[in-house]
């Protein structure tokens, strides 16, 4: 209002000023007195002052207008500002048709680019990708809600290194930036279950108004890298514990049909030999691909809610007969309030069976197995499986989980063991975000501890 005032005030001096410089002129000549140059001069300035106040009036209520046409104003045509309503200068009342049409056009565009915005913006939280978007300094301005496993819920910008901290991405992310139109690399995330990306850097050619330079796209490709390692791990593990059994079927095959031609005991001792390589290479090749197929989906957790005390139940029952022809009693101790777990009920299975069958074979005659269970802290579940065998010696502990360890090679195989069982165990554990844990005393007997997530835990 002040800055009005003055600029109105300058306004009307500039227009008074000829007619101050007439009015000097006549007076310095004779035509006009003193008096009568007076009374020229105070109405000049009274005329002015006139002017200097219409002129602000005009301007504030012009003002006062344009401000209610401003962006937080209605948008409807009908609460348009009426030029009557406001004390506007002739100037004004002649463009107010044209700064409504101005208004108009200016809500349509708006309007239309906030449509854009937001098609645009459901197009990148609809994306099932990770997509994550950098500046030119490296940092995170946005991201879908796919990359919040990645890189967190955070929405203040962040180097990229601070969420994802792998070299050969960085250094794709700094030549991107430095110029180069695309960029793809492979790289590795470190954790309990290692998984492969691949992410595709594009630049972006003119950076966004929130500073995107750069867009980055994730695509989990663990699937496909675990298949081509399962393919070469296969042919390497079956290839060498397949080796042995198939040697002596060949070595007995030969035998029969030699010297041992019509020896009807010998075939009757080869043929029982034969048929239990035979067996223990079934073996081997169900626990190959069972084990493949765990780890091909080892990255994906189930949702599924399953009570374990059946479970448990129903594979102790079907252990109960070779148990009991070795004396071995199965006791099951689980707490009839044992929350349901989160997780796939065949693998759950699996775990049981492949425990409670290595205590029933490991275990000393004439003693007992027993279940346990309870829960543990962060909404965890815990299963036990004790058992009053020989022991293992502690060195001997950590390695239990890898393919084909034996403690006893050769008691193992004598039992039917295939070395893969704990190795199930814990891949399956993997998935369902699980552990497992083992105890044990030389002399005394082990125990095998499972934790699973409670249903519903987050």
């Amino acid at each position: 209002m002040e800055r009005d005032f003055g600029r109105s005030i300058g306004f009307a001096l500039a227009l008074s000023t000829p007619g101050g410089i007439a009015i000097a002129a006549l007076f310095a000549l004779g035509f006009l007195d003193g008096k009568a140059a007076l009374v020229a001069v105070a109405a000049m300035l009274s005329l002015s002052a006139v002017m200097a106040i219409a002129s602000v009036l005009s301007l504030a209520g012009t003002r006062a207008a344009i401000d209610r046409l401003g962006p937080n104003a209605a948008s409807d045509e009908a609460a348009a500002p009426d030029y009557r309503s406001h004390r506007l200068s002739l100037a004004a009342r002649a463009i107010w048709p044209t700064v409504l049409r101005l208004r108009r056009a200016w809500r349509e565009h708006a309007a239309q680019a906030e449509a854009q915005l937001a098609s645009a913006e459901a197009v990148i939280a609809a994306v099932p990708d990770p997509l994550i978007m950098i500046d030119r300094q490296r940092r995170i301005v946005r991201s879908n809600a796919a990359a919040a496993e990645f890189i967190g819920p955070g929405t203040q910008p962040r180097d990229l290194a601070a969420a994802l901290r792998n070299p050969v991405l960085l250094a794709a992310a700094d030549g991107v930036l430095r110029g180069e139109p695309v960029h793809s690399v492979e790289f590795a995330l470190s954790g309990p279950i290692e998984r492969v990306l691949r992410a595709h850097f594009a630049r972006v050619g003119e950076p966004a108004l929130d500073g995107a330079a750069a867009i980055l796209t994730l695509h989990d490709v663990t699937a496909l890298k675990r298949s081509e390692q399962m393919r070469a791990d296969f042919i390497a593990n079956a290839g060498h514990e397949l080796k042995t059994p198939l040697a002596t079927l060949i070595g007995f095959i030969e035998t029969l049909l030699g010297p041992a031609r019509g020896d009807v005991v010998a075939r009757e001792r080869f043929l029982g030999i034969m048929r239990e390589q035979a067996q223990r290479m079934a073996r081997l090749v169900d626990d190959l691909l069972s084990l493949s197929r765990i780890e091909l989906n080892e990255h994906v957790a189930p949702t599924d809610r399953v009570a374990l005390a059946p479970v448990i139940d129903e594979v102790a029952r079907g252990l109960e007969l070779r148990a009991a022809e070795r004396g071995i009693r199965i006791i099951r101790a689980l707490p009839a309030d044992l929350p349901e777990v989160q997780g796939d009920r065949d693998e759950l299975a699996q775990i049981f069976q492949n425990l409670l069958d290595n205590a029933v074979k490991y275990g000393r005659p004439d003693s007992a197995i027993e279940v346990s269970g309870g829960t543990g802290s962060e909404m965890l579940v815990r299963v036990a499986v004790a058992d009053q065998g020989e022991g293992i010696p502690s060195e001997q502990l950590p390695r239990l989980t890898e393919r084909f360890y034996r403690v006893d090679t050769a008691r193992s195989r004598e039992l039917g063991g295939t070395g893969l069982g704990l190795a199930i165990v814990k891949h399956i554990l993997n998935r369902h975000r699980g552990r497992l844990d083992i105890a044990s005393t030389v002399g005394r007997g082990s125990t095998f501890t499972v934790w699973l997530r409670a249903a519903g835990s987050p």
